[in-house]
């Protein structure tokens, strides 16, 4: 057994066998380390990582150690053998028990997409991994886990995480995608299909935004853009923000499905099926939210570097203005001469979440994020008097 303490945490190692030959020793060393805790210690784990059996000796241990110390006890890296044991026990409905996660490199691994929480490796022809960059990312894997199954029992068809792997000293989130390709990869590697793809893709993008979410199951995408509004303030006049608050107050509940980052790295043709993938931004609201997310990725990244779209997707600079003419024509079924007040609207509200992304990040930083800042203010102040709403 070894004890580790840091913050408000103990830490007790278990290691080999507890069975009925050591379940006494093992009771007289734990208890009496864990009763003599310091007074600031409320949390204890048990890392399992080397313990090869536990028998129902020592599952009462465990319990005498419960009622010792409290609820408080999570118990980690429980290979799959022991962590049946508990199981089967129930000691996973009165303890937070969690499996040792399998280890995996991604050395060598093609990159299929990268952006603000994690990085995608294909591992082989049938599986993929996203990696997290926080090394405390399993709250938030378990969280698109959870969004991503809501998303698919509604009938979005969308890439679901069967496994929780360790990559170093970071998590990721595998998933089999059998011949699978981004919509973005595929349109770098064949251009001729570029009718084509982008006709699907805005397909596929009206049947995910037909899908509808249950009452208080998502976020609301209109009211974490007000929240925006706080965290760009210093970057608005006051009536610049009472005016943006007011449109976005005026939009009414809506529960349809907005993916929130739909780009095409994160939508993949699966045989002839596309799947979306990258579910931690799901939320609900109007087709606004997500067509300003693809406004902001396709134009606004490019207007004050022209070269971004080749730096971070991977497809021709020139290839920007295109595809959100395709997007929009093929979304609304209208020659893109007819939609400048649609256009207007979603150019609004991306200039807003663009200024939202500059803010809170590293990216208005240097000399690119002042320019890119002065030019998100500029798009407002010439749009904000042109739109009566944000309804499309």
């Amino acid at each position: 057994m070894k004890t580790s303490v840091e913050n408000d945490t103990m830490t007790i190692s278990l290691i080999g066998r507890i069975d009925s030959n050591n379940a006494l020793q093992t009771e007289n060393e734990l208890l009496p380390a864990v009763e003599s805790r310091p007074s600031d210690i409320t949390k204890l784990v048990l890392d399992v990582s080397g313990l090869d059996y536990i028998s129902s000796a020592g599952l009462r241990v465990l319990m005498k150690l419960r009622k010792s110390f409290g609820e408080n006890i999570s118990i980690i890296n429980a290979s799959s053998e022991v962590y049946d044991v508990f199981d089967m026990t129930g000691f996973t409905e009165l303890l937070t028990v969690e499996k040792r996660f399998r280890e995996l490199s991604v050395e060598g691994c093609e990159v299929i997409g990268k952006g603000f929480f994690g990085t995608v490796y294909r591992v082989d022809p049938e599986t993929i991994v996203k990696v997290y960059h926080a090394p405390n990312s399993l709250p938030m894997i378990r969280n698109e886990q959870r969004l991503a199954k809501r998303a698919f029992v509604k009938g979005v068809p969308t890439a679901i995480s069967y496994d929780i792997v360790k990559v170093g000293d970071h998590y990721g989130s595998v998933f089999e995608l059998l011949n699978a390709d981004t919509f973005n990869d595929i349109l770098i590697r064949e251009p001729e299909r570029f009718e084509e793809l982008l006709r699907l893709y805005a397909d596929f993008l009206k049947t995910v935004h037909s899908a509808e979410m249950d009452a208080g199951t998502l976020p609301m995408a209109r009211d974490t853009f007000i929240g925006y509004l706080d965290v760009i303030s210093a970057y608005l006049s006051d009536e610049q923000r009472k005016r943006l608050k007011e449109l976005l107050l005026a939009l009414p509940d809506d529960l349809h499905i907005v993916h929130g980052d739909f780009q095409m790295k994160n939508v993949m043709l699966v045989g002839d099926e596309p799947m979306l993938i990258d579910m931690d931004t799901l939320c609900t609201g109007q087709p606004l939210f997500d067509l300003q997310a693809l406004y902001v990725t396709y134009l606004l990244f490019a207007e004050d570097a022209p070269n971004n779209l080749k730096e971070f997707l991977g497809i021709p600079n020139e290839l920007g203005e295109p595809i959100w003419k395709s997007i929009m024509e093929n979304y609304f079924g209208k020659p893109i001469s007819e939609l400048a007040e649609v256009n207007d609207k979603i150019a609004l509200t991306a200039a807003v979440r663009f200024l939202y992304l500059l803010a809170s990040t590293d990216l208005k930083n240097g000399e690119l994020g002042e320019k890119r800042i002065n030019t998100a203010q500029r798009h407002i102040a010439e749009l904000i008097d042109k739109v009566d709403d944000l309804i499309l």
